[in-house]
C-alpha cells in the first residue's frame, strides 16, 4: 500500500510540474502573438477579423474579386486568432493539470498516512 501511495504522490508532482509548464508556455505564446500583431490589440483581434471577413464577403457579393492584400490580412488575422485559442486552451489544460496534480498529491499523502497508522 505504501508503494502505491508513493507512486500516486510522484504522479501528482509530475502533473503539477507539467501544469506549471503549460501555464507559463501559454502566457509566452499569447505574448508572442500580441507582439507579432503589434499595433493591433488582442482585444480587437476578433473585431478586426470580422471586419476583414465582411469586407471580402461584400466584394464577392458585388461580383468582384477581393484584393490580395485584404485576403492576406484576413488569413493572417485568422491564424493569429487560432494561435490565441491554442494558447488559451493550453492555459486551461495547465490549470486542470495543476488541480489534478494537487489532488493526487493530497490523496497519495492521505493513503501514505493511513498505511503508516
Amino acid at each position: 500500500m505504501r508503494a502505491i501511495a508513493i507512486i500516486i504522490v510522484i504522479l501528482g508532482l509530475v502533473s503539477l510540474i507539467f501544469g506549471i509548464l503549460f501555464v507559463t508556455q501559454a502566457a509566452t505564446a499569447k505574448q508572442e502573438v500580441a507582439d507579432s500583431i503589434a499595433p493591433l490589440e488582442l482585444e480587437n483581434l476578433d473585431d478586426t477579423y470580422d471586419q476583414a471577413k465582411a469586407g471580402i464577403a461584400q466584394i464577392k457579393a458585388a461580383g468582384m474579386e477581393p484584393e490580395l492584400s485584404l485576403t492576406l490580412q484576413k488569413t493572417g488575422l485568422g491564424l493569429a486568432r487560432a494561435n490565441v485559442g491554442i494558447a488559451d486552451s493550453a492555459r486551461v489544460n495547465g490549470l486542470v493539470n495543476i488541480c489534478v496534480g494537487l489532488g493526487l498529491v493530497l490523496a497519495g499523502l492521505a493513503i501514505l498516512r493511513k498505511a503508516q497508522a
